[in-house]
């Protein structure tokens, strides 16, 4: 009786154990349906990019991540976003090529200036000090109305994770350059 007991209570422990690892938290449930809802539904044209995006879609899309955690070097959503790689996930989702590291933005899309960018442009900044003139962090633009730019971004800063940030002064002062991908 023994012998055949422990192999059934083997196995269900087993069962159970595999379908316990297979099953995600509720909160990560959501979180993958808001994504999944939220994918663009024919992204991309023969050359990559998206011939019909337009900068509400994108932003919209980017809004559905906010909270998401930061995570150094990654850009999947199940684990968290660093910067480029929340922007270059959320470019990528509309068929565009664009590049993993922040540094390579500066060569990508067209250059535009402050007063000229638009919603769903990217913001390109130094690293957390202003005075070492070398790109380290990218986000989109978010709004533009009286009280200035917003952009969202990942962020290892306060918020640790995906956030909407005013254009204040002290992102002025890392201010690089903006370029405009859509």
């Amino acid at each position: 009786m023994k012998k055949i007991i422990i192999p059934i209570l083997f196995f269900i422990l087993s069962a159970t154990a595999g379908k316990a690892q297979t099953v995600l938290p509720l909160q990560y449930q959501e979180l993958v349906k808001k994504l999944v809802d939220n994918l663009p539904k024919n992204a991309s044209n023969t050359l990559g990019q998206s011939s019909k995006t337009s900068s509400t879609s994108l932003i919209d899309f980017a809004k559905s991540m906010l909270g998401i955690p930061y995570r150094y070097a990654t850009s999947n959503p199940k684990v968290g976003f660093d910067c480029s790689g929340f922007v270059s996930y959320v470019f990528s989702n509309f068929g565009f090529k664009v590049p993993r590291s922040s540094r390579e933005f500066s060569s990508t899309g067209k250059e535009t200036t402050l007063a000229d960018v638009k919603v769903g442009d990217v913001l390109i900044f130094t690293g957390t000090n202003p005075r070492i003139r070398k790109i380290g962090h990218v986000g989109i633009v978010y709004a533009i109305d009286d009280s200035g730019i917003k952009f969202i971004h990942s962020t290892s800063g306060k918020a640790h994770g995906v956030t909407i940030t005013e254009f204040d002064d002290y992102y002025k002062s890392r201010f690089m350059k903006a370029v405009s991908i859509l």
